[in-house]
């Protein structure tokens, strides 16, 4: 069996890209090269054809684009063009003014530096990582599109953009021929802060929608209804999610969630991926793993039947009570 036929694949906005319905993040778990292997292998297999990073995913900074680097090189190279591989800056990368945010100096330096990392000529999606207030949209949208002009993006991206920010940066894209295709923000059960407007506006200029953290760091899986796995980020980092995010009144929700699931014949990852689902305008789902089957739990998400009216109204009722707006 192809491994395509294994994957479903949706347009991107208006574009002319089809990105496949999960896609795979390389954040901490691209760190080791070993593990990167066997992650981007797994989802290959599965028909998942997009790669996302950032030039500060590691630890180190750069580690992430590295590791698929060499995969790229040794592995995949002869699929290359079957791939999306997209990057993104925006965050602090290096010390100094230039490091950080949204000017033309270090989005361009960037790029540069992330193209040798992953050993390539050109990313297929290059995003701004954040909205910069102090430098103006027009430089950082310029940037995008010399990018594009230059062949090093062939598609340009936002992320973690505000509604207003959003129409501004896709009318000034616009103007300089170089149309923004896609829009990447964090969305989860758990985290519904784009709904009605960011989606809204993100929709209307004829952008897709790609949402990472659709497990919202792993809570919105098995993996934490019984306490707090020895090998979990909450105990080997800590940094975004922490032990006092799981309250008890939150995993007894969270066990009401996966006694749904199990219901319906799935797990709560699946449940909560297929939940993200029941909104068209979400293009692809970016999930990360640490481990393959955890890539394979989520790739059953393509076959799962829709959420029903009543399941709807379940899930929403359950959620209400821990979720933040």
């Amino acid at each position: 069996m192809s491994r395509y036929s294994l994957m479903q694949y949706n347009r991107c906005g208006n574009s002319g890209l089809k990105l496949p319905l999960v896609s795979l993040g390389g954040w901490h778990n691209f760190s080791n090269p070993d593990q990167a292997r066997a992650l981007t292998l797994r989802a290959w297999d599965l028909g998942i054809t997009h790669f996302d990073f950032a030039n500060n995913y590691g630890p180190p900074p750069g580690a992430a684009e590295t590791s698929f680097g060499g995969i790229l090189q040794h592995e995949l190279a002869a699929h290359r063009d079957e791939l999306i591989v997209s990057s993104k800056a925006g965050y602090p990368m290096w010390d100094g003014p230039y490091g950080d945010w949204g000017s033309k100096k270090y989005l361009t330096a960037s790029l540069h530096q992330s193209l040798r990392r992953l050993r390539l000529d050109y990313v297929d999606i290059f995003y701004h990582h954040r909205f910069d207030p102090d430098t103006p949209l027009e430089e950082t949208m310029g940037a995008l599109a010399q990018f594009i002009r230059e062949g090093k993006a062939l598609y340009a991206g936002i992320s973690n953009y505000p509604a207003k920010a959003v129409k501004k940066a896709a009318k000034i894209m616009a103007k300089l021929r170089a149309p923004l295709v896609i829009h990447q923000c964090a969305y989860n059960l758990l985290h519904r802060g784009i709904e009605d407007q960011v989606l809204e506006e993100t929709a209307a200029h004829g952008m897709g929608m790609i949402v990472f953290s659709p497990l919202a760091q792993g809570q919105l899986s098995d993996r934490y209804l019984h306490g707090i796995p020895a090998d979990s980020r909450v105990k080997t980092s800590g940094q975004f999610l922490r032990a006092e995010h799981l309250t008890r009144q939150k995993i007894e929700v969270l066990a009401k969630l996966n006694d749904l699931a199990k219901a319906r014949g799935q797990t709560l990852s699946q449940l909560a991926l297929t939940w993200i689902l029941r909104d068209r305008r979400v293009t692809s789902l970016l999930i990360g793993a640490s481990k393959p089957e955890q890539i394979e739990d989520c790739c059953k998400v393509v076959k799962a039947e829709l959420l029903s009216a009543g399941e709807l109204l379940e899930i929403s009722n359950l959620i209400a009570q821990i979720a933040k707006p």
